[in-house]
C-alpha cells in the first residue's frame, strides 16, 4: 500500500511538472558580454549576491561569473565554447547578439546543457528566453511624452548597445510611439551604450546641428549624461525619460524641486540576471513544464514614486531587486498557458 502511495505521489509529481532532481552538484555559468555601466554592474552583483548563497546553502554546486575583456560577438562565442569544454551543466548568458551567437549556443544545446538567456537574449530555440517586453516600454516613453509635451515637437533619441536585442526592441518601440503620436519627430539619434559619460559625449557633439528639442527618449542610464550635456551648451531643459539610475533620479527629484519637472522612468530591474539563475537551477532540477520564453514585467517609476524609491538605491547604482527561488517558481506558473 505504501509502495503505491508513493509512486501515485510521484507521478502526480511528474504531472504537475514539479522539479525532482538534485542540482546540489550541478555547475551553472554566466556568460557576460559587457560590464562597463552602472546597471551591468548592479546586474553582476545582484547575480554573486543570490548565487553565493546558493552555492553555500548547496543548491547548486557552482555559479561561476565570465565577462568578456571586448563586447564583439566572436569574443562571446569563443567563451561560450570554452565553457562547454568546462563541462557546466547550464549556461546563463547576456548576449551581444540576438543571433550572431545562435552556433555557440547549438553546440551548447547539443551538449546537454541548459541555456537561459535574459536582457539580450538569442534566438535559437533551444535556449530559455527571460524576457522584458522592451518594446512596449520603448512605446511607453512616447505615450508619456505626449503627457509633458501635449503640443509635440522634435525629440532626441539615444540609443543603447548597438546590435543587442534589448536595442533593437527598444527603438522599434519608439519607432512604433512616434508613428501613433505624428506631432512628435525624431530630429537625431545617438549611441549612449546605457552609460551617462558616453551619453553626455554624443550629446554634446550633436547639439549644435539640432533644431530646438522638447524631449529626449532613450534606454536608461543615459538621462543623466543628457542633461548635463544641454545645461554645458546652454541649451532649454527638455523633457528627459529616466532609467532608474540613482543619478537621473537624484537630478529629477532636484528639479522636481526647483520647478515641479515632470517626467517618467523605466528600466529593467538589474537583478533579472538572479532570476535567469534560479530558471536555469529549475530546468536542471527536472522540471518539465517550463515554457522557452517567459515574459517579467519591467519597473517603472513615475512623478508620483520616484522619490520613495530613490533613498534605497546605493549612489551610482541602479534601483533592482534580487529574485528568489520562489520568485522563478511564480514567474513559471505565471506563464504557463
Amino acid at each position: 500500500m505504501k509502495k503505491l502511495f508513493v509512486l501515485g505521489a510521484l507521478a502526480a509529481m511528474l504531472a504537475s511538472g514539479t522539479a525532482l532532481a538534485d542540482t546540489s552538484g550541478k555547475k551553472i555559468a554566466f556568460s557576460n558580454n559587457y560590464a562597463g555601466n552602472s546597471w551591468r554592474q548592479a546586474m553582476l552583483d545582484s547575480y554573486g549576491i543570490v548565487t553565493k548563497k546558493a552555492v553555500a546553502d548547496k543548491v547548486v554546486g557552482a555559479a561561476d561569473i565570465f565577462t568578456t575583456a571586448d563586447k564583439e560577438v566572436p569574443t562571446q562565442a569563443a567563451q561560450v565554447q570554452n565553457l562547454i569544454l568546462q563541462g557546466y551543466d547550464a549556461i546563463v548568458i547576456n548576449a551581444a547578439s540576438p543571433d550572431a551567437l545562435n552556433g555557440a549556443i547549438k553546440q551548447a544545446c547539443d551538449a546537454g546543457i541548459t541555456v537561459v538567456s535574459f536582457d539580450g537574449t538569442v534566438t535559437e530555440p533551444c535556449a530559455y528566453r527571460v524576457v522584458v517586453d522592451f518594446k512596449d516600454m520603448g512605446k511607453q516613453e512616447v505615450e508619456q511624452m505626449a503627457k509633458f509635451q501635449p503640443k509635440g515637437g522634435n525629440l532626441l533619441e539615444i540609443r543603447g548597445l548597438a546590435g543587442t536585442s534589448i536595442d533593437d526592441a527598444i527603438h522599434a518601440g519608439i519607432l512604433e510611439g512616434v508613428a501613433a503620436h505624428p506631432e512628435f519627430k525624431i530630429v537625431g539619434s545617438v549611441t549612449g551604450d546605457w552609460d551617462q559619460t558616453t551619453a553626455q559625449k554624443a550629446v554634446a557633439t550633436i547639439l549644435p546641428s539640432l533644431p530646438d528639442v522638447v524631449g529626449i527618449v532613450d534606454q536608461g542610464g543615459d538621462g543623466y549624461g543628457a542633461a548635463q550635456a544641454f545645461a554645458a551648451a546652454g541649451k532649454p531643459r527638455p523633457t528627459i525619460i529616466m532609467g532608474n539610475r540613482q543619478d537621473e533620479l537624484q537630478w529629477w527629484k532636484e528639479q522636481k524641486d526647483k520647478d515641479g519637472y515632470k517626467t517618467w522612468s523605466a528600466s529593467i530591474a538589474p537583478g533579472v540576471s538572479s532570476l535567469a539563475f534560479w530558471v536555469a537551477q529549475q530546468v536542471l532540477d527536472g522540471r518539465t513544464d517550463i515554457p522557452h520564453d517567459l515574459l517579467v514585467p519591467y519597473l517603472a517609476f513615475t512623478q508620483d514614486d520616484f522619490e520613495a524609491e530613490l533613498p534605497k538605491i546605493v549612489k551610482g547604482g541602479v534601483a533592482s531587486h534580487e529574485y528568489t527561488q520562489e520568485d522563478a517558481i511564480a514567474a513559471i506558473k505565471a506563464n504557463i498557458k
